[in-house]
Order: C-alpha cells, then structure tokens, then sequence
C-alpha cells in the first residue's frame, strides 16, 4: 500500500492510493492525527484494508504533497555508503570501517512536485538521489537479524547539498545539507509488506531528462541490515524516523567541470517499486 501527507484547500490530511484516486484517511479516522501516529499505532493493516475497499476522495492531481512523514523526530542521513561512490573521491582510501552519518531539518525538505530552493548564498546546489527507511517499530541496540521488524515502508529523497557550505568547518557538513527547502522526500511510503526493504533496490536520478545516477542496494558497503543495528546503538529508534541511506556516484560535483543545479532544472530521483520523486529547481527569492 502507498501512504501520503497532503495537503487539499491548504488543510493537512494523510491518505492512502486506490486504483482510483486518493482515500483520505484524515476523514475517516480523525483520530488519527497523521502518518506518524498510524504508524506509531501499528494501524497500517487496518488502513490498507479500509483504502483498498473504499472509494477515493479525491485524484491525485487535486492534491499538493507534503514530505511523506512531515513531522520525523529524526531524519538521519548516511553519507559515502556505495562503494563506487567511495572510488570516486579517488583519495586511495580503503573502504570506511563504519558509516559517516549526520542529521537534517524538517524544514530542509519539501514534497513532490514542490519547488526545491536554489540558495543566492551559492552557486553549488546538488542533488543526491536516496532509498529512505522509514522506521515503523521502535527499538534500541536492534540485531541485524531482526532488522527488518523494524521499517514500516519505504520511500525517496533528493538529499540537496549546497557543496561549498559542507565545506565550512572541519568535522561537520550540517551547513551544507540544512539550507531550507533545499532537498525533497516522498511522493509517498510504500509499505514493507509490498516491496522488500532487504532486496536488490535500485535509484535512478536523471536531471532534465539526463541520467547522472544509477546503482543498486547489492553494491551498499553498509546494507540496511547492518545501518539499523548500527545506528540503533546509540539511537533509540522510533516510528516515523527517515533514514536516507546514501546516493551512488554521479553526483554533479563529480563532474568535470560541476553540473550543479541551475534555477529551471527539474530533478527526478525514480527507485522502481517505489516511485518517482520529482523537483523544480527554482531560485530563491530574498
């Protein structure tokens, strides 16, 4: 099942996809404040059996999307975790013994189809296509073996980076990945009972039609499994929390000379099963 945040007349709803349109689960269980609590509440069975036997409320054109989960306590993001994308910083390192991660805002990530901003501050937006975990059971020191108990569905994001401002400080690439409204997650979560989270996943972003990434889940030098268990260490995982897992090589910055994204240019970051994700750059007015 596909599960959305969206907004309709400028009121926030979550709903599910029909083959017909959009059922708006907001209307039909207004107890249910958002995607968050049905997942917290482990009422994702319950809501899947109730879209697939309704009719819709409205198509998916009426809508405007919101960030799947809108309101994550965490969103944690892995960075370097393809092993071509390791090759490609050509600095002869040896693969990293354990993952780089850092965190993002809610408030540096708008929906599909919404404008993402290109900073005056830079020349040096980018894109990075990601398979995100949306996390659906809460845990803490997670075995790998069990790992998979613990995702709710799947969903993608373009995790924009402003190059020059991860390159402000020493230790840190928080500057460079919090630009607000500088990357997307969504269209929607398909849930893990639909596409599996642990099989070979594939992420493709084109810009403008131009393929620049393309790679698969089998080539990750940190499998879900293993991010789960790891992260789980030291955080407590809880329902609703992203993690964005790493985008493969090709990124623009990669290029000779940089391809960075330009006000007009629309990127599309597709992982099949899932969806695409789809962004007008557009230049932020001050």
């Amino acid at each position: 099942m596909k599960f959305l945040s969206f907004t309709k007349d400028n009121k926030p709803y979550f709903g599910g996809i029909s083959s017909e349109g959009v059922v708006n689960l907001s209307k039909h269980y207004p107890e249910i404040i958002d995607l968050r609590q049905a997942i917290r509440e482990q009422r994702l069975e319950e809501l899947t059996k109730f879209v697939t036997s309704s009719e819709a409320d409205c198509s998916l054109d009426d809508i405007q999307y919101k960030p799947t989960i809108p309101n994550p306590e965490k969103i944690i993001c892995i960075g370097v975790n393809y092993n071509n994308r390791n090759a490609e910083y050509k600095d002869d390192s040896d693969p990293p013994k354990y993952p780089s991660v850092f965190m993002r805002s809610r408030e540096s990530l708008v929906g599909h189809g919404q404008q993402i901003n290109n900073p005056p501050e830079s020349e040096q937006l980018d894109y990075e296509g990601e398979i995100v975990l949306i996390i659906g059971k809460e845990g803490r020191r997670i075995s790998q073996e069990d790992a998979h108990e613990h995702i709710a569905g799947l969903t993608i994001m373009n995790e924009g980076s402003v190059r020059d401002y991860l390159r402000h400080a020493k230790f840190n690439v928080t500057q460079g990945k919090n630009f607000e409204g500088s990357g997307s997650v969504g269209p929607w979560m398909v849930t893990a009972d639909e596409v599996n989270p642990m099989g070979k996943l594939q992420v493709v972003t084109r810009v403008n039609g131009e393929e620049r990434q393309n790679d698969v889940t089998d080539n990750l030098m940190f499998p879900f499994r293993f991010l789960i268990s790891y992260l789980s260490s030291f955080y407590r995982l809880k329902p609703g929390d992203l993690i964005a897992t790493g985008t493969p090589n090709g990124a623009g910055a990669r290029f000779d000379p940089p391809k960075y994204l330009r006000d007009g240019d629309v990127v599309k970051v597709e992982v099949p099963g899932v969806g695409i994700l789809s962004n007008p750059i557009i230049n932020e007015l001050i």
